[in-house]
């Protein structure tokens, strides 16, 4: 039963990977559309969809990769820890969920991944903001009431991904 229940856990694993993974696809899509539409019909407000765009796929990419992690933490301490107990091994079980962590240069990589992420998700939706507020129009008191929430969900989201990054 353990044995399937790791089967199991890393398919999901896998597939959170995968989808996690293209949604830095999506959001620099997503982004690339909207800033064109926004240029073309001359229309600098329609860079209010960004940071709506980035908070969600922000959050939607945070969570994945939180349960990514989670996944990998309970077969190091939970679901290896019983394989072994069971099997009577002395051997560590799963031995490649510990070792690839102890690459020398992982966090460099980690480093380097969350400057991507707050790229993706925090600097390029506030230079939406930034856009909209210097050549938006400024008299739309909806639409500043609009952009400072939505600058507000972009720090909020911001500070998640640091303390994220922290673990």
């Amino acid at each position: 039963m353990l044995l399937a229940e790791y089967a199991q856990i890393k398919d999901e694993q896998r597939a959170r990977i995968g989808f996690r993974d293209n949604l830095l696809y999506v959001t620099l899509a997503a982004v690339t559309a909207v800033a064109a539409l926004a240029v073309q019909a001359k229309r600098p407000d329609l860079v209010l969809a960004l940071p709506l765009i980035c908070v969600v796929l922000g959050w939607t990419y945070l969570v994945n990769d939180e349960k990514i992690s989670a996944i990998g933490r309970y077969v190091r301490t939970q679901l290896g820890p019983q394989l072994a107990t069971v099997t009577g091994s002395s051997v560590a079980i799963f031995e490649w969920e510990a070792f690839h962590r102890g690459d020398s240069r992982r966090v460099t990589r980690k480093r380097i991944q969350t400057v991507v992420d707050l790229t993706a998700f925090l600097i390029v939706p506030y230079a939406a903001l930034v856009a909209f507020w210097c050549y938006g129009r400024a008299a739309n008191t909806l639409l500043l009431a609009a952009s400072a929430t939505e600058g507000a969900a972009v720090v909020g989201l911001g500070i998640q991904f640091v303390i994220y990054a922290e673990r």
